[in-house]
């Protein structure tokens, strides 16, 4: 079992299939959240997110994914810019009363449908916002980058602050501390990490 449950015949990039063997020793009880943290560039707050976008539970484990929210999660992490956007449902009223469960999910679908345009013709109808300044809503995960990208635009910006001779970029070529902490004592960490070939 791998880091998201799913064997190597799944249809993701190469380099996510590869990072998936990598991260095989993660058991299915494992968080999911935590397993997405082992992408480079992913953290709890982006694994968060991406399980809000893709509606899976917060305390999900692996073994609870089904095929299909395995290939939605691994489809996203290799090119979430063109990924498209999630629906958006608009919030029950609070004194709302849940359909029989008798009743057809054809026939729920089919007056959500009709409710939701309604909503839609309203809210096209009614006057500006008090705001019209106001920038757009920007998804936080489009400009998602992971793994090799992620890698590559550290090593781009390394290479610029260098080339153009700032303090910063003369800092990392002597291989010292970027932003300021003392050298006096200790600088191992930053004479092995502050170069230009870091990865």
């Amino acid at each position: 079992m791998h880091i998201l449950g799913c064997s190597s015949e799944t249809s993701v990039s190469h380099e996510y299939a590869l990072l998936l063997h990598r991260s095989a020793s993660f058991s299915s009880f494992f968080s999911l959240q935590l397993a997405l943290t082992q992408f480079y560039g992913v953290g709890l707050k982006t694994a968060h997110r991406l399980c809000a976008r893709l509606q899976i539970h917060d305390r999900a484990r692996i073994k609870d994914l089904t095929p299909f929210q395995v290939t939605a999660l691994a489809s996203f992490l290799s090119s979430p810019a063109t990924a498209p956007q999630p629906p958006k449902y608009p919030l029950a009223h609070p004194n709302y009363v849940a359909p029989p469960s008798s009743t057809p999910i054809q026939d729920i679908q089919a007056s959500f449908a009709s409710k939701w345009e309604e909503m839609e013709k309203q809210r096209k109808a009614s006057p500006l916002p008090r705001n019209p300044q106001k920038k757009p809503y920007v998804e936080p995960l489009k400009n998602l980058k992971v793994e090799s990208e992620l890698r590559r635009e550290i090593r781009e910006n390394i290479a610029h602050q260098r080339m153009i001779g700032s303090y910063i970029g003369k800092r990392h070529a002597m291989h010292l501390p970027v932003r300021g902490q003392n050298t006096r004592n200790n600088s191992k960490t930053a004479k092995k990490l502050n170069q230009l070939d870091r990865y």
